[in-house]
C-alpha cells in the first residue's frame, strides 16, 4: 500500500495537518475496493483531489475518469448529462447521446456538489447505486454501468434531508464511507507552508522573483479566516504575486488583499471582570439603597437652607453645588430625618428641634415668609411624599440623570451607576427609555 506521504507528494497535497493525513489514508485503504465514498467539506479545501487517489490506487484506474459539477448543470438538462437521451426524447435531441454513466462504464465519476442534484435526478442516482441500472431519456430500455461514484459536497447532508430536499435513502448509499477535509482555518501549521508553495509557483510561471511576507504579515495570514480556504489563498498569492512591485510584503499591503479582515479575526475577548460590575438583580438594588441614603441627606440639607434662607430660588440655584457636597459627607442624621418623616404626632417644634435648629429660626422664618406652622407642617409632607418615592422610580431617577450626564454614553453611564453596561440596558428596555 502506498504510503500517505508518497500520496500526497504524488497529487500535489501539501500540509501534515493530522485531520488532513488522515483524510488521504482512509483514500488510500478504501481505494482498493469498489464501495461508494462521499467527500464533505466547506467550499475550497481541495476535496477534488481524493476522488483522484482513490480512481488512481483502485483496479479501475486503466478506466475513465470523469468528474462532473453537478451544480453548474441546470436542472432541465442534468439527467440527459448524466444518463444520456434518446433521439427526439426532447426538444433539440437531434440525435442519441450517451450520458457520462454509459461513457465511464469500467471507471469511476466523481459528483462533486452532489448536494444541488435535483429530486428526480436523485432517484435515478439511487438506482444506479443500488443494482448499476439506469434508463435513457426518453427510452424504456434499461442499460446496465459498472461505475464507482464518488460523490463531494459541501452542503450540510443531515440538514438538507430534514428541508426535503436530499433523500436520506441515497445520502446513506453514497456515504458508505465518508471523508472529511478540514477547513484551511484549523490547519494553522500549513497555512504559511501553502502560501509560500502559491508564491513560488507564481513567480516561475510570470517569471519573476518570489513575494516574501514579513514576520507581520505571516502572523496576520494565519490569524485570518480563510471562508474561501485554499482557493482563496491561492488567489490571494496570485494577486499579490501580480500587482505589487515590492517583493517583501508587509502586514498593510497584505492587509490591502483580505476582505473584511476586522471582522475575520479571532476576537480577543477581555475576561477580567471589573470592581464595577455587579453579577445580580441584587446587587443593584444594593446600589440604588445607597444612592437613596445619600438622597435623605440631601433633602435634609436642602431643608434646612430652605428653613433658613427662606429663599426657594437660591436655594434651587444651589441644589447641584449642595448635593455634590452633600455626597462626600457621613449620613449623620438618616434616624432623625426618619424622624421627622414618620412621626405625624410631633409637633413642628419637636421636628424642628430634631433637625438641629433652634425654635427662634422657625419663627424668623415664619415671620420672614409670612407662613404659619400649617405651611411648614406641609412642607414637611411634601419632604415626606418625595422620602416615600418607589425604588422602582429612584432607579428609574438615577439611570436618567446619568443617560444625560453623559450623553446617552451606556458605557460611562454605567460605570457611573456601579452596574454592568448589559444590566442598564436591560433597565433601559425595561423602562422605555
Amino acid at each position: 500500500m502506498e504510503s500517505v506521504q508518497a500520496t500526497k507528494q504524488r497529487f500535489g497535497i501539501i500540509g501534515n495537518d493530522p485531520k488532513l493525513n488522515r483524510a488521504v489514508e482512509k483514500a488510500i485503504q478504501v481505494a482498493p475496493t469498489d464501495i461508494s465514498v462521499l467527500v464533505t467539506g466547506e467550499s475550497g479545501v481541495g476535496k477534488e483531489s481524493i476522488p483522484k487517489i482513490i480512481h488512481s490506487l483502485s483496479h479501475r484506474k486503466h478506466g475513465k475518469y470523469i468528474a462532473v459539477n453537478c451544480g453548474a448543470i441546470p436542472e432541465g438538462t442534468i439527467d440527459s448529462e448524466l444518463f444520456g437521451h434518446e433521439k427526439g426524447a426532447f426538444t433539440g435531441a437531434t440525435a442519441t447521446r450517451s450520458g457520462y454513466f454509459e461513457v465511464a462504464d469500467g471507471g469511476t465519476i466523481f459528483l462533486d456538489e452532489v448536494g444541488e442534484l435535483p429530486l428526480p435526478t436523485q432517484v435515478r442516482l439511487l438506482r444506479v447505486l443500488e443494482n448499476g441500472e439506469f434508463l435513457k431519456v426518453g427510452s424504456s430500455k434499461i442499460q446496465k454501468t459498472d461505475v464507482r461514484i464518488v460523490a463531494a459536497t459541501n452542503v450540510k447532508m443531515v440538514e438538507a434531508i430534514d428541508k426535503g430536499k436530499f433523500r436520506e435513502d441515497l445520502y446513506y448509499r453514497l456515504s458508505t464511507v465518508e471523508i472529511n477535509l478540514p477547513p484551511l482555518r484549523e490547519r494553522s501549521e500549513d497555512i504559511h507552508l501553502l502560501f509560500r508553495k502559491f508564491a513560488s509557483d507564481f513567480a516561475q510561471k510570470y517569471k519573476m522573483p518570489t513575494i516574501r511576507l514579513d514576520d507581520d504579515a505571516a502572523d496576520l495570514l494565519l490569524q485570518y479566516r480563510w471562508g474561501g480556504n485554499i482557493r482563496q489563498l491561492r488567489n490571494v498569492a496570485e494577486q499579490i504575486s501580480v500587482l505589487e512591485q515590492e517583493r517583501a510584503i508587509s502586514y498593510t499591503t497584505l492587509r490591502n488583499y483580505l476582505p473584511d479582515v476586522g471582522s475575520q479575526l479571532p476576537a480577543v475577548i477581555n475576561n477580567k471582570k471589573r470592581e464595577s460590575d455587579f453579577s445580580s438583580e441584587r446587587e443593584i438594588l444594593y446600589k440604588v439603597l445607597f444612592d437613596m441614603q445619600r438622597d435623605v441627606n440631601d433633602l435634609k440639607k436642602l431643608t434646612l437652607e430652605l428653613m433658613k434662607s427662606g429663599n426657594a430660588s437660591k436655594v434651587k440655584e444651589e441644589n447641584s453645588t449642595l448635593i455634590n457636597k452633600i455626597y462626600s459627607e457621613e449620613n449623620d442624621h438618616e434616624e432623625e430625618l426618619a424622624a421627622f418623616v414618620d412621626d405625624e404626632t410631633t409637633s413642628e417644634e419637636q421636628k424642628v428641634e430634631v433637625l438641629g435648629i433652634p425654635s427662634n429660626a422657625s419663627e424668623s422664618y415664619d415671620s420672614a415668609q409670612g407662613r404659619t406652622k400649617k405651611d411648614n407642617y406641609d412642607f414637611a409632607e411634601e419632604i415626606e411624599e418625595e422620602e416615600n418615592l418607589s425604588l422602582q422610580e429612584k432607579e428609574l431617577e438615577l439611570i436618567k440623570k446619568s443617560l444625560e450626564k453623559y450623553n446617552g454614553k451606556r458605557k460611562d453611564a454605567a460605570e457611573e451607576l456601579g452596574i454592568s453596561e448589559r444590566t442598564l440596558y436591560r433597565k433601559i428596555k425595561q423602562y422605555n427609555l
